[in-house]
């Protein structure tokens, strides 16, 4: 129970620091507020939908996308890298299951 509170109840807040991170990134890139916010929200609730739709596993969606040599593939040797997403979500559902613990018992 506390592995699913971790990553169901508290999933939702997740998504939302990460479209925030990347509303951050857009506007460090030098995109305008409103259009950093725009693009950052229609692409993550695109991707979802798209996801929700078909029976495509995420990895495979992934793949899809990512030209060999490319923008995106440049993007994701960092975001996928040993210090990265991976790593850093496993460590958030760690203590968000420590955290279940300690408030159920």
């Amino acid at each position: 129970m506390h592995a699913a509170t971790a990553v169901s109840g508290s999933g939702p807040a997740y998504l939302y620091a990460f479209i925030e991170a990347l509303e951050g990134a857009a506007l460090a890139a030098g995109l305008p507020p409103k259009e950093a916010a725009q693009l950052s929200r229609t692409t993550i609730t695109g991707a979802a939908a798209l996801l929700a739709a078909g029976d495509a596993e995420p990895v495979d969606l992934r793949r899809q996308v990512t030209s060999p040599g490319g923008t995106t593939e440049a993007a994701l040797n960092v975001l996928l890298s040993n210090t990265g997403l991976p790593p850093l979500l496993r460590e958030a559902v760690s203590a968000a299951v420590r955290r279940s613990k300690q408030l159920g018992g």
